[in-house]
């Protein structure tokens, strides 16, 4: 049984008006991030903090329960109670100091919180208004060092809706927006990273099943030597493992949060002590989906481990 402790504080536009006691870390029985792996984790906070302090209570014991290396977080909305999560982590936590960044480009940002024992530079990509139809939040990279490996991880967000079928005559066709977002992620890749350790993720708002004729995401599905999705066992296997529950039944379950890797870490993919997984946080509280879905967020984060040599 897994009992939370809400402490309930005002609220400013900012975030908390008061400082208060740190949370006690209560997911006992949650495990992933390892000290023999890298590991990193997309979750999309749904408007976080959509239940202001009581999200950022349950969304901090989350992540020291996860204890991943990197959180690739998508739909930020207040500064103020994220940079409160991230002050909490280093007020509970004596064994690592934990940063952040969060873009500044819409309403609901992408951002990182991450371990930051490592060398670390973030920026935007394709942050011109002539890539806005493509990227309605521009793509956010982080350039990490862990433990001597250079990791290129390229966070996003991309066009939500749509009606399950791509017209590529529609430049405005949701579907055909993701698609052209794929293409350019793939051409950033070719040209400025080629051999580097890749990984793209991130609430990709579309599932990887469909045929050809509809994939938003063939151009990496086509290049089976260059790209893989960890995931893709999961988007064809039991719905109860999909990262969106969904609305109801016109918006059914679907699985819609993805890790792609490039071919300079499949090796590192199929060490027996890599894994991917969506993180079932719903299964550890009382109330299940209705208390995650109503204090934290519609999306269950993804995550990636990775052993490297």
């Amino acid at each position: 049984m897994v009992v939370f402790i809400i402490i309930s504080c005002g609220k400013t536009e900012s975030g908390p008006t008061s400082v208060d006691p740190p949370i006690v870390p209560i997911l006992d029985s949650l495990f992933f991030g390892t000290d023999s792996t890298f590991e990193i984790v997309t979750w999309n906070i749904e408007h976080f903090a959509k239940q202001n302090q009581v999200t950022v209570n349950y969304v901090v014991q989350i992540i020291l329960a996860i204890d991943a290396d990197v959180f690739a977080l998508q739909e930020i909305e207040s500064s103020g109670y994220f940079d409160y999560v991230v002050d909490e982590l280093n007020e509970i936590d004596s064994l690592y100091n934990w940063d952040r960044y969060k873009a500044n480009s819409t309403y609901i940002d992408l951002a990182y919180i991450y371990k930051s024992n490592s060398s670390i530079d973030i920026f935007e990509i394709y942050n011109s208004d002539d890539y806005s139809r493509e990227f309605p939040r521009s793509p956010l990279v982080m350039q990490i060092s862990h433990n001597g490996n250079e990791i290129h991880v390229i966070n996003n967000h991309l066009k939500a809706m749509g009606d399950g079928t791509m017209n590529l005559n529609d430049p405005w066709d949701e579907e055909t927006r993701r698609f052209d977002a794929c293409n350019l992620l793939d051409e950033y890749i070719a040209v400025n990273l080629t051999q580097s350790n890749v990984i793209v993720l991130g609430d990709l708002n579309d599932i990887l099943t469909d045929e050809q004729i509809n994939n938003v995401f063939w151009t990496f599905i086509s290049q089976p030597d260059n790209y893989i999705f960890a995931d893709m066992d999961i988007a064809e296997g039991s719905s109860s493992n999909w990262s969106w529950q969904g609305w109801n039944s016109s918006y059914p379950p679907s699985h819609l949060d993805h890790i792609l890797i490039t071919n300079e870490l499949f090796d590192e993919f199929e060490d027996t002590l890599s894994t991917v997984k969506t993180i079932k946080i719903d299964e550890y509280l009382d109330v299940g989906w209705n208390e995650y879905d109503t204090n934290v967020s519609d999306h269950r984060p993804v995550g990636l481990k990775l052993k490297f040599e």
